[in-house]
């Protein structure tokens, strides 16, 4: 297990992944500051178990640099709504992401975990990957765009490229696999939370991009001593 960061800012917090991130690391060593774009969800992120919440908008961002000053990692668990992809306005999946990459970069954030999608990159991809290039072409742009840009950043990283999501349970029996291995399937919002939290302590998973999936599939899996931070005594 690696060092526990002491703080984590927790992107996306309202959605479903960035929830279940919050809930996970509730009672756990590092600190959650939680960033949410309206005010009105303060005490539901407070409740899930966030010590802090910020607001700002990723796409139109006024205070990162300072929000980030003592933050270790941050989880981007950021998506965009229906409405958004239909439209021609910048996309946080893409434009949200790298305003945070940049401001991570420039404050020395030591990690930035980030939750991508089967489909998005070069290598080659499964017929779920070709699927999502086709049915969300746009965001999926975007999230190339961003995880371009994390790669290319001098900071370390985690790229979780999940299937299918789903609000199923919480299973920990998930697949996850290099770039290329064409893993096919669906994950939970909660297992794929729960490889962003591990993602925190866990050696194997930092500087990697990994396709991940809920179905077990052994074969084409990369073992992993997975961990979670400790809880607080």
């Amino acid at each position: 297990m690696e060092d526990v960061p002491n703080s984590v800012l927790v992107a996306g917090a309202t959605g479903g992944t960035g929830r279940e991130i919050i809930r996970l690391l509730d009672n756990r060593s590092p600190t959650v500051t939680a960033m949410t774009r309206s005010a009105e969800n303060e005490d539901m992120l407070r409740t899930l178990g966030a010590d802090q919440v910020v607001v700002d908008d990723l796409l139109s961002p006024s205070n990162l640099k300072q929000t980030l000053a003592d933050v270790d990692v941050i989880l981007s668990a950021v998506g965009s709504s229906p409405r958004a992809i239909l439209s021609s306005e910048p996309l946080v999946d893409g434009a949200g992401n790298q305003a945070l990459i940049d401001a991570a970069i420039q404050t020395d954030v030591d990690q930035f975990i980030m939750e991508s999608a089967l489909g998005v990159g070069p290598e080659p991809h499964s017929a779920l990957g070709t699927i999502f290039n086709i049915a969300i072409k746009r965001v999926q742009r975007a999230k190339e765009q961003a995880e371009n840009a994390l790669r290319e950043g001098q900071i370390a990283y985690t790229i979780i490229r999940a299937g299918i999501l789903t609000n199923g349970p919480l299973t920990r029996e998930v697949t996850v696999a290099k770039p290329g291995t064409k893993l096919w399937g669906t994950i939970s919002r909660k297992d794929v939370a729960w490889i962003m939290t591990a993602a925190l302590v866990t050696p194997e998973l930092r500087n990697s991009i990994m396709e991940a999936i809920t179905r077990p599939n052994r074969q084409n899996g990369m073992s992993v001593d997975w961990a979670l931070p400790p809880r607080q005594k």
